[in-house]
C-alpha cells in the first residue's frame, strides 16, 4: 500500500467551535467551501449545535457530514441538554450514533463532580458497548492557574492517561497549556490514540489553540508519525479565530491549518 493510500484514510475535520465568535451554521459552511472532509460539531451555548435536527439538516444543505461530536462537558455548557453529566454523556452518544458521527469527544470530570468521577471509566465501557458505531475518546486537559499556584480542576486527574480508557482524543494546544510532552502522551495513548485536536500553543498556561505551526508544538510531528502507520483515525482543527477581524481572515486561518494537516499528513 502507498503512502498517500494509507495517509487517506484519516479524515481532516473542522470544529464548528473554529469559528466563534460566528454561529455553528458558520463553520458548517467554512467546512464545505475550505473542503474539510467534514465537521466536529461542539454542544456549545449556540442553539443551533443543542439541536441535533438543526445541525442534520445544516449537514445536509452545506454537504458537510458530522463526523465527531464534543460533548457539552465546558463550565459554559454543564446546563446544556441537562444537569445531571450522566444524561449530557448518554445523550452525546445516542446524539452522535442518530447523527452518524463515529466518535464522541468528551472530558475528564471536574473535581467537584465526585459521583460522576468514581464511575466514569465503567459507564464509558458501557456506553461504548450499547452504541458500538460510536468511540467515546477522552481528552487530555490542564491544570487551572490560580494566582502563583496550578489547581487541579480535574479527576482523577487532567491527563487521562494516568486512569487509563479504551479511547483518547489527543489536544496538542492543551499539551502546551500544561506543560506536557505532546510525544510522550501520545505514545501513552498508544492505539487508544482515535482523535486529535490540532491546534498549536506556546504556554505553559495559557489554552491558545493557535493555527499550527504558528506555535511551538509537535504538530508536524504527531501529523507525520501518523502517515507512516496505518492510522485510520480523525484529526480534527480545533483553533481560534474569535480575533480575525473579517470573515476574510477567518477563512485564511482555516485554509492554512486545512493545507498544514493534509502537506504533513501526505494527503
Amino acid at each position: 500500500m502507498s503512502a498517500t493510500a494509507k495517509n487517506d484514510r484519516a479524515q481532516v475535520l473542522l470544529s464548528t467551535t473554529s469559528v466563534y465568535p460566528e454561529p455553528t451554521a458558520v463553520g458548517f459552511e467554512m467546512a464545505a467551501e475550505l473542503g474539510y472532509d467534514g465537521v466536529e460539531l461542539m454542544v456549545f451555548t449556540d442553539r443551533v449545535s443543542q439541536d441535533p435536527a438543526a445541525a442534520a439538516r445544516l449537514a445536509r444543505h452545506y454537504g458537510s457530514p458530522i463526523k465527531a461530536l464534543h460533548a457539552p462537558c465546558l463550565l459554559v455548557t454543564q446546563g446544556v441538554w441537562s444537569r445531571d453529566p450522566w444524561m449530557r454523556l448518554r445523550k452525546s452518544a445516542a446524539v452522535a450514533e442518530d447523527l452518524g458521527a463515529t466518535t464522541v469527544v468528551i472530558h475528564p470530570p471536574f473535581a467537584w463532580q465526585r459521583n460522576y468521577a468514581k464511575n466514569f471509566a465503567t459507564v464509558i465501557k458501557g456506553l461504548a458497548a450499547r452504541h458500538p458505531s460510536v468511540t467515546i475518546a477522552v481528552e487530555n486537559m490542564f491544570p487551572i492557574k490560580v494566582g502563583p499556584r496550578k489547581v487541579g480542576a480535574f479527576k482523577p486527574h487532567w491527563d487521562p492517561t494516568i486512569e487509563g480508557y479504551d479511547a483518547y482524543t489527543l489536544d496538542l494546544s492543551h499539551c502546551a497549556a500544561s506543560g506536557a510532552d505532546a510525544r510522550e502522551m501520545a505514545g501513552r495513548m498508544g492505539s487508544g490514540l482515535r482523535h486529535l485536536h490540532l491546534a498549536d500553543g506556546v504556554g505553559p498556561g495559557v489554552d491558545e489553540h493557535r493555527v499550527p505551526g504558528r506555535g511551538e508544538q509537535p504538530c508536524a510531528e504527531i501529523l507525520r508519525g501518523f502517515a507512516e502507520r496505518d492510522w485510520d483515525g480523525q484529526v480534527t482543527l480545533e483553533v481560534s479565530t474569535r480575533k480575525c477581524p473579517s470573515r476574510e481572515d477567518r477563512l485564511e486561518d482555516l485554509y492554512e491549518s486545512l493545507k498544514f494537516a493534509r502537506k504533513h499528513l501526505g494527503h
